[in-house]
């Protein structure tokens, strides 16, 4: 198996035991995990092909819909709901 698709299962699992703990010991994990998830993005998209590439960008944007879409309205100038 691929050096790539290891590391990207790690992830995944990495994700999931973030995801299981209080929201407030999630903040600092999740940025590690939030800093590598485009570096294993490219990396299973030049090893496999940009389809690949594709899917994992969009389980990537699924799983960080909420922080995405708080930082877009943030940064957009738009009210930031509390």
């Amino acid at each position: 198996m691929d050096y790539s698709v290891i590391f990207a299962a790690l992830w995944v699992i990495c994700a999931t035991v973030v995801a299981l703990l209080p929201m407030r010991l999630q903040f600092p994990p999740g940025i590690v995990l939030l800093i590598c998830a485009p570096v294993l993005i490219v990396w299973l998209g030049v090893a496999h092909g940009w389809l690949i590439g594709a899917l994992a960008f969009a389980g990537f944007v699924s799983m960080f819909r909420n922080p995405i879409r708080y930082y877009w309205r943030k940064w957009s100038g738009r009210e930031v709901e509390q």
